[in-house]
């Protein structure tokens, strides 16, 4: 018979109908006369219970159906007299797939989160990653949607690259030549020409600049993949291994870009709303009581606009009157996650862009105002996360842009290409990029980046 997802079968109302569920055993409750067994297929939170009778189903097999087993199940759908479920299943045949012993990991019971890292392989098959997953699923989908509605043009910049788009030097190097003897020229240097590439080449940590090339042919494209930083951090909001979101628009200014993060946050928040309720409901009940309250205080809110040096001020009075950070509060400073949440959370309590930081603090490519110290950048600030977004208007004019490059001795070698938008054709534009895990956190109340991702790579961790 063909196999029916739970999730069609929960939504069933076509009663008395002969049906087959496969899945995984959640639960299983015995007694003389009947069992009942919980099934989940990954399709939904929800599980659909199986009534075993007495005497359909031999107790060899009965006794073998435990906690992570797989089965097919051959029955009937039936109205459920219980409540909080409109279906059930009355069982005549169940064929086990694969046994699941004791020692299986998942045990249903109060395992923590840093445990169940240890078997990210059979974590995907609890409540809380099931669900995880499946919304990260649905991000995925509203933010092509979204793009596409819009007239972006999906574009993939390159994972490997000779170039480093935010000037860290914390890159993953890509090699194929033999560590354990390598040709050095007579400084020391590591020879590269008979390497692949024959240069020193590495993983994106940003698709940006590329993505600048795309724009100034195709007026507004979007890139939507792995990125990768070798920062030894080992942090709850860090993964050396993340995706980003990373549109760029030709002819736009500053408050046009500040609109687009605005409503694309927005957007991508209102497809949790209207696509993952179950899911949802779910985490607000057993990760965060506040989530689904704050999911519908971002769509509903307008967020604030804050030149940088005003949230600087609100953040001296803050400490004038007596509120402690760890980090202390100046000019010119990088915000730290506690300031950000500070302004979001405490003071305004709603989303903020801040927006002209000091451009020292800065990448290169950020268009200079006309006060000459800051920069035209848009950080998106969120609750609970702090910065989920981080933009700028582009540099375009290419004399002032060479400028930065020599004053902050930015090794340009490799980025001709990059120049060339400046001197042939050069136009005004801007972007913003997205930590997709970021956005996943705030979209599902987890409280770690490593469980928003099904294999995290961290510093010493590169298992599965």
């Amino acid at each position: 018979m063909k196999r029916t997802k739970v999730i069609d079968a929960l939504n069933s109302t076509d009663y008395d109908k002969k049906i087959t569920v496969m899945g995984w055993v959640r639960t299983h409750r015995a007694s003389k006369a009947v069992d009942f067994i919980a099934l989940n297929d990954g399709s939904t939170i929800k599980n659909i219970q199986i009534v075993v009778d007495a005497g359909t189903v031999s107790e060899d097999t009965l006794k073998q159906i435990t906690t992570g087993a797989c089965i097919a199940v051959d029955g009937t759908l039936v109205k459920s007299p219980a409540q909080g479920q409109a279906s059930e299943i009355h069982c005549e045949n169940i064929k086990v797939f694969g046994l699941c012993g004791n020692d299986f990991p998942m045990q249903k019971k109060g395992q923590t989160f840093e445990y169940m890292r240890q078997y990210a392989h059979l974590r995907l098959r609890t409540n809380t990653f099931g669900a995880v997953m499946r919304i990260r699923h649905n991000m995925a989908m509203a933010i092509h949607t979204y793009f596409h509605e819009h007239g972006f043009f999906y574009f993939h910049s390159p994972i490997i690259t000779g170039s480093d788009c935010e000037g860290a030097g914390q890159m993953f190097q890509v090699t194929t030549k033999n560590l354990y003897d390598l040709k050095k020229d007579e400084e020391g240097k590591i020879i590269y020409d008979d390497d692949f590439f024959g240069k020193t080449t590495s993983l994106t940590v940003s698709g940006q600049l590329e993505g600048e090339l795309g724009a100034t042919a195709l007026g507004a494209i979007y890139t939507f993949g792995p990125t990768f930083r070798a920062e030894n951090s080992n942090t709850p909001r860090h993964l050396a291994e993340f995706w980003m979101i990373e549109p760029e628009v030709a002819f736009i200014e500053l408050n046009d870009l500040m609109d687009l993060e605005e409503d694309f946050i927005k957007y991508c928040v209102k497809w949790a709303l209207d696509h993952c309720q179950d899911d949802l409901q779910f985490l607000n009940k057993m990760i965060d009581k506040t989530l689904l309250e704050r999911l519908r205080s971002v769509v509903d809110t307008e967020f604030v606009r804050l030149p940088y040096t005003e949230g600087i001020k609100l953040l001296e009075e803050a400490v004038a009157k007596g509120k402690k950070f760890e980090f202390p509060v100046s000019w010119g400073m990088d915000l730290a996650s506690e300031h950000e949440r500070y302004l979001v959370e405490e003071h305004f309590k709603k989303p903020v862009i801040m927006i002209d930081y000091p451009k020292d603090i800065k990448a290169f490519y950020m268009k200079i105002n006309d006060d000459g110290r800051t920069v035209q950048g848009t950080d998106v600030l969120f609750p609970q996360i702090g910065e989920i977004i981080g933009g700028s208007v582009r540099e375009e004019d290419y004399d002032k842009l060479m400028g930065e490059i020599e004053r902050r001795n930015i090794p340009m070698k490799d980025m001709w290409w990059y120049l060339d938008t400046r001197k042939f054709g050069t136009c005004p534009h801007g972007g913003f990029g997205l930590g997709f895990e970021r956005l996943i956190l705030f979209v599902t109340g987890m409280q770690n980046i490593r469980d928003v991702i099904p294999f995290p790579r961290t510093p010493k961790n590169a298992e599965f």
